[in-house]
């Protein structure tokens, strides 16, 4: 085995060409190293003429010049970098939601560095903690854990923030959701619509907070056509997952009441709801309706087509980062709550409930 010092390694070290370096940026463009370093930055770039920044790039690519962001991240205690975190990635709710991030940070010269935390408060702290010591520009939060220590402690190193999915009570901190409320009112009014009266409801788990907002919009939605949530129609699943969902409809079936229409608290409960149903034979909307939650990708090819509501996940990722990115600029700037509108998407897992035997 050759030694650290090896003849070789010493000549395939000596013959790799060296980086370039600011100075000879500048050297080659004709400005001053300050100049050079405000036109290769995008934040400062408007404060070089146009013609000068054009040199000086041109001068970058030339000589392949790649900036040292290790370097003066230590030495500005900055890192053109965005720390994200979600509580799960493999949930097909989240990818369109970090793509839209990305998108909005890349217009700006940002990067997203993207922890999955598996609703777990104790990864949740340690993410938040690195990401912190590397110097990250902001925290774009999407937690669901309806506890607020991270959250807290993150707010008090002074980091720019920005919660995703979720607000505080407090309204402490600047926000960007979906109005899951209105999306699960909508969904209660159209089976109602269509002459439901016997509703289940299939929650989330009550310890995220968009599984206990959405069942309080259920209980609202039903209060507000004049009729009173039955609890023994509702059940409550432990996680966003397919499984839980046919476990809970089997628990609604054991029960034996009376239900022409089912409410899951997003499209993997109603999946599981969907399959208790093959399982057991009763035909989806026949004998009872299916509502979703989240538009998933392939909810219109399962059979039949699931009844869900839409949410901008995109949208709200892209607005997430450019609302970080104006808290960077201003950071005095009083919090701001921005909500968007989901759309329910009817679908052919809904239909007027069977007529009743005489």
């Amino acid at each position: 085995m050759p030694s650290a010092r090896s003849p070789r390694r010493t000549a395939e070290r000596d013959a790799a060409p060296a980086k370039a370096t600011l100075r000879e940026v500048a050297r080659r463009a004709g400005v001053h190293v300050a100049t050079a370093s405000r036109a290769l930055n995008e934040q400062t770039r408007v404060l070089v003429a146009p013609a000068t920044a054009a040199r000086v790039l041109l001068a970058a690519q030339e000589l392949d010049y790649r900036p040292n962001h290790l370097a003066r991240s230590l030495k500005t205690q900055r890192s053109s970098t965005i720390g994200v975190v979600v509580p799960d990635l493999t949930n097909p709710l989240f990818p369109p939601i970090v793509r839209g991030i990305e998108d909005r940070l890349a217009r700006a010269g940002y990067v997203a560095l993207v922890a999955s935390t598996d609703n777990d408060d104790e990864r949740e702290g340690h993410a938040l903690r690195e990401m912190q010591a590397r110097y990250v520009d902001g925290l774009i939060l999407a937690t669901a854990q309806r506890g607020q220590s991270a959250i807290v402690e993150a707010a008090s190193q002074q980091s720019p923030i920005v919660l995703l999915n979720r607000v505080l009570d407090n309204h402490r901190l600047p926000s960007v959701s979906v109005d899951d409320q209105a999306g699960v009112r909508a969904s209660v009014a159209h089976l109602i619509e269509l002459g439901h009266r016997r509703i289940a409801y299939v929650a989330g788990p009550q310890r995220l907070s968009s599984g206990h907002l959405r069942y309080l919009a259920f209980a609202q939605g039903m209060a507000a056509a004049g009729m009173e949530a039955d609890p023994a129609l509702v059940v409550f699943a432990e996680d966003f997952t397919e499984q839980e969902g046919y476990r809970c409809a089997a628990e609604l079936l054991g029960r034996r009441r009376r239900f022409s229409a089912v409410l899951a608290g997003n499209d993997l409960l109603a999946l599981g709801v969907l399959r208790l149903f093959d399982a057991r034979g009763i035909a989806c909307p026949a004998q009872c309706s299916l509502v979703g939650f989240n538009d998933m990708p392939l909810m219109d090819r399962v059979t039949p087509p699931l009844t869900t509501v839409h949410l901008p996940c995109y949208d709200a990722g892209f607005e997430a980062a450019a609302l970080l990115l104006e808290r960077i600029g201003h950071p005095g700037a009083p919090p701001e709550a921005r909500l968007l509108p989901p759309e329910l998407i009817v679908r052919g897992s809904t239909a007027r409930p069977p007529a009743r035997r005489r």
